[in-house]
């Protein structure tokens, strides 16, 4: 008798703005259509922060091809720093408030098409980076979009309206970054390492990003008057931004960012502190497997 592949999917019952019988839903969808291609289905909940990158890790001990997980970018990346390097490929059913890996490698945002392009897909190569010993799959950064990040995992409802306003309360509270960035004395708005090109929600900072070209795009946000915050905006959703006169961006493989004090960061949105108040940025290539 011949022996089924088996596939896990890691399910966060907390990410998202799906409801629990949704989630429920889609747990017995997966179950019943990885059964009829020939799968040997596996179903594990998160419990703790953490738990997604344990469980994938155990996935890949004992040879397991195929993790999804069904979950926001939080659930994604932890389950994708256990892949880096395997032979396990991710797959994505996103369910999260800003779904930016997900957007930008074009999975569907529709849960249940998802799960079939993960069950059906063949692996493809990206790359991953790390700031510090925080890995990221999609962009990294400091400045306002961390500032923004510490902001909005305070507030108790999640998805893009109560990003927007928290977006908006910290610019008028918000006070430019100075810092040393590879040597040069800088004074940002913000400072994004893209791997892919967005963060979330079709906000493009580096509309040019190829997540698989060995770099990661080095974005930078000069001060702006308040009377540009518009426009940049506006570029922002419209895949423009790079045509803005305050946009600067290089291909990177590396880089150093140092400032006076602890910084903020992010990586994939989730909230960071560096005490020393030093980050080392650089790129992976070729590092992770995705169900495409």
């Amino acid at each position: 008798m011949t022996t089924r592949s088996a596939v896990l999917a890691i399910i966060n019952p907390l990410s998202g703005t799906t409801s629990a019988e949704q989630k429920a839903l889609l747990q017995d969808a997966f179950m019943r259509r990885a059964d009829s291609l020939g799968f040997a289905p596996e179903v594990v909940l998160t419990t703790h922060p953490g738990h997604a990158t344990a469980l994938a890790a155990e996935a890949v001990g004992r040879g397991v091809n195929r993790v999804l997980v069904i979950g926001g970018d939080g659930t994604i990346n932890e389950t994708a720093q256990a892949l880096r390097r395997s032979a396990t490929a991710l797959g994505i059913i996103p369910i999260g408030s800003g779904n930016g890996l997900a957007r930008h490698l074009g999975i569907p945002l529709n849960p249940m098409k998802a799960i079939e392009r993960a069950l059906s897909g063949r692996p493809v190569v990206i790359d991953s980076g790390e700031i510090n010993e925080h890995p990221f799959f999609c962009t990294a950064g400091l400045g306002f979009e961390a500032y923004v990040a510490h902001a909005f995992a305070k507030q108790p409802v999640r998805g893009l309206p109560t990003y927007i306003r928290t977006a908006f309360r910290a610019f008028w509270q918000y006070k430019p970054l100075a810092l040393v960035l590879d040597g040069q004395e800088r004074n940002l708005f913000s400072l994004t390492f893209a791997n892919a090109g967005q963060f979330g929600n079709n906000a493009w900072m580096a509309p040019t990003a190829n997540i698989a070209d060995g770099q990661l795009e080095q974005c930078e946000i000069s001060p702006f008057p308040a009377q540009a915050s518009g426009m940049l905006t506006w570029r922002l959703f419209n895949k423009t931004l790079d045509h803005s006169s305050y946009w600067r961006g290089q291909s990177i493989k590396k880089a150093v960012v140092e400032a006076s004090q602890p910084l903020l960061i992010h990586a994939d949105g989730e909230p960071l502190i560096l005490p020393t108040g030093r980050a080392e940025v650089r790129v992976l290539p070729g590092s992770l497997l995705v169900l495409l």
